[in-house]
């Protein structure tokens, strides 16, 4: 997305929403919404068919030490 984009649908969604954005928020606001467009078009860039089903359950596990 672009700046202009992300913008428009930062303030279209934040008024569909009654959300107020303060003034020293807004570039935060819109910082971080640019970072997580980046992200999801890295999802977005992988390629799935109807053969990829998402899992039923996230179960995580703990992380080990590194055995050394």
């Amino acid at each position: 997305m672009t700046p202009a984009q992300i913008e428009a649908y930062v303030d279209a969604t934040s008024a569909a929403l009654g959300l107020r954005l303060r003034p020293d928020h807004r570039a935060g606001v819109l910082r971080y919404f640019a970072l997580a467009a980046e992200f999801a078009a890295v999802v977005d860039a992988v390629p799935l068919t109807p053969h990829h089903e998402p899992a039923v359950a996230f179960s995580p596990v703990v992380p080990r030490e590194k055995e050394q």
